[in-house]
């Protein structure tokens, strides 16, 4: 049977059936070409014109990929690399790759969102294993928006129920910041605004603290939080040449994005930490706005404890009105002296600035609400003598069977 066919590549008739890893292959013995590779299985028919047979033929299934599974799984596995996750990471991002490009709602989609989801799979990965990467680094790798990043996330949790631990905020922070262009040498960074890295992280740490159990942080999304405090960490390590800096120059020397929300955050910080200066006994006879306390940063977090703790002694003895004797000429004179200078802030020469009470943001700047409607002034007045009719009292009445039911029930106590 072997002399039927001959070698193409010597022309040698002596071929031999080879065992390799369990698949038989025909081999050509005098020049060692392998005429049939990977023969799984074959039929008696096909054994006698030495036709091949693949294992999809002979079994009736179909195993290979599509084309487009087969490139989200390239670019799954690419994405990892460049991520430098370990390989345990990349072989679950692929696996979840797969059951969402099978699931039904993924079939129709766009092309954008079938990139979009790829990245999504290899995000899920990571927060699993607590692995510190932010949607906006996986969203910057593929060019995609962030809304779609958002929205293609949430639905793929949602239909493959999987289950995503929160990201720590302080892994958040250093993941954040080292993406930033400040910390080595470069023709676009003037020497001055180089700054040591595992000194900002810190610093940045504990603001992000700060702002946490002021409840700056609650409800909100993080990055405008960690960008204004990296910011103020940044100028309080060298406020010399720094506080001339704005907070849009600073993210484009650091090459990141600046949230619009950041400058609300920024402004936020600046008022907690003014709230702080004005329980220092050395801060209180100086002139300290949202500019110069960035001086004092370091101070004021070395005792933050203690000046959160007096700010809400503060706020709490103001609210219950525990004021000394001639409060109102006192806060009069403040006011005359603080005209023209931000909120919390210590003026020079006083003992305490009047404060609002240390609350959550949504408790001191609420979202105004409609007004409710004027009431109808042809309508009726209630005055609450009006006769109620028999029919609405007999609402209130029980019946027999609600009478038994409660028998019965007291009957069991």
């Amino acid at each position: 049977m072997s002399g039927r066919q001959t070698c193409p590549g010597c022309g040698s008739t002596d071929l031999v059936q080879d065992a390799l890893y369990a698949q038989s292959q025909l081999v050509c013995t005098a020049c060692g070409r392998v005429l049939a590779e990977g023969l799984l299985t074959t039929t008696f028919a096909e054994e006698q014109q030495l036709q091949e047979v693949t294992y999809s033929w002979s079994t009736g299934q179909k195993e290979q990929l599509s084309r487009c599974e087969q490139r989200g799984i390239k670019r799954v596995q690419d994405l990892c690399k460049v991520l430098q996750l370990p390989p345990v990471f990349e072989e679950t991002a692929v696996s979840y790759f797969q059951r969402a490009i099978k699931h039904p709602s993924f079939h129709l989609v766009s092309l954008e969102k079938k990139e979009v989801l790829v990245g999504c799979c290899v995000c899920v990965t990571c927060r699993q294993h607590n692995w510190p990467v932010t949607m906006g680094t996986i969203c910057s790798l593929l060019y995609a928006d962030k809304e779609l990043f958002t929205s293609v996330y949430l639905h793929v949790l949602k239909e493959l129920e999987l289950d995503v631990p929160a990201l720590s905020l302080m892994d958040l922070v250093k993941t954040h910041l080292n993406g930033f262009k400040l910390f080595q040498s470069s023709t676009t960074v003037p020497a001055k605004f180089i700054e040591d890295k595992e000194k900002m992280v810190t610093r940045t740490i504990q603001l992000v603290e700060l702002a946490s159990k002021t409840w700056l942080v609650t409800g909100r999304h993080p990055i405008p939080i960690v960008t204004a405090a990296a910011y103020l960490a940044w100028q309080s390590l060298q406020p010399g040449g720094r506080l001339t800096c704005t907070f849009s120059r600073f993210c484009k020397l650091a090459d990141t994005d600046l949230p619009p929300p950041a400058h609300l955050r920024l402004k936020e910080l600046q008022e907690i930490l003014l709230r702080m200066a004005s329980q220092l006994a050395w801060l209180r006879v100086l002139r300290v706005d949202k500019k110069t306390v960035v001086k004092h940063i370091g101070d004021l977090l070395q005792h933050r404890s203690f000046l959160l703790r007096c700010s809400f002694r503060a706020g709490d003895a103001e609210d219950g009105g525990e004021e000394a004797e001639g409060a109102s000429a006192s806060s009069s004179l403040q006011a005359v002296e603080s005209a023209g200078q931000p909120e919390g802030h210590s003026t020079a020469g006083t003992g305490r600035s009047t404060q609002t009470p240390l609350l959550p943001p949504c408790l001191l700047h609420p979202k105004k609400r409609p007004r409710a409607a004027s009431p109808d002034p042809s309508a009726p007045d209630v005055t609450g003598d009006e006769p109620i009719p028999d029919s609405e009292i007999e609402q209130y009445l029980r019946s027999q069977e609600e009478i038994d039911a409660l028998s019965q029930a007291r009957a069991w106590q």
